[in-house]
């Protein structure tokens, strides 16, 4: 058991607007821990897309139930230190990742229903610690006892560049960099603005500007807080 009361270590929260470089750290971060990486946007992204199979129509996925979720049959298997989104058994861990999904998950985190069916599990998850999550509430709402909370920003432009090189646009071009900055503040202002859990940085939140770091300094920086914080270096422990 840890000082902090948690078998396996601490909980590291990354929150932050798209782009910000969340997930891709988060996931440096519990390698260089051997902690369990928590996508907590793959949950929303796996739903948004089971949602659409199921020809549900956006505008009537405020109307879900508890119920209607379960019938989606979406899980979290763990795998080695992360976790693979399922749906009826299929991984799905690349449609998740489409730009169908990319347009519809932020109305799909929005609906409450939606927000605490995946509450408990997110939260059982990392009831034992030796966690990295990331998401745009992990630090607000899902896990508020954290021991350490980061919120990543970056300008616009530069999250909307990186965005692209993910897609494989080498070398992006300054019109397509501003359209893509567009589409990321569009998608800031629905996660700010919505009244079920709106993206926020916690007041104990430790804020890391990303936008002229390069992506090994942000991760050592977050590793070195990490352990100030009484995170164990698990990366030795046979996963």
């Amino acid at each position: 058991m840890t000082e902090h009361g948690r078998p396996d270590g601490i909980i590291i929260a990354l929150d932050g607007p798209a782009g910000s470089g969340k997930s891709s750290t988060a996931k440096a971060v519990a390698a260089r821990l051997g902690y369990r990486h928590l996508d907590s946007g793959a949950f929303y992204r796996a739903i948004t897309l089971a949602a659409l199979r199921n020809g549900i129509h956006p505008d009537g996925w405020g109307d879900l139930t508890h119920d209607e979720l379960d019938r989606m049959d979406v899980h979290g298997r763990p795998a080695d230190r992360g976790y693979v989104m399922t749906i009826r058994g299929e991984d799905v861990s690349v449609e998740i990742r489409s730009g169908q999904v990319n347009a519809h998950v932020s109305q799909m985190a929005a609906v409450p229903a939606v927000r605490q069916w995946l509450m408990d599990a997110l939260r059982e998850s990392g009831a034992r610690g030796g966690l990295v999550a990331d998401g745009r509430d992990i630090g607000t709402v899902v896990f508020p006892d954290a021991e350490l909370k980061a919120y990543l920003i970056a300008d616009a432009e530069e999250r909307a560049r990186r965005r692209l090189l993910e897609r494989g646009v080498g070398d992006p071009p300054l019109e397509e960099v501003r359209a893509e900055a567009g589409l990321l503040q569009g998608r800031d202002a629905i996660d700010s603005g919505r009244e079920t859990a709106p993206l926020r940085q916690a007041d104990d939140a430790v804020v890391i500007d990303t936008t002229g770091l390069t992506f090994g300094q942000q991760v050592e920086r977050i590793v070195a807080l990490a352990r100030e914080r009484g995170g164990v270096d698990r990366s030795e422990e046979t996963p």
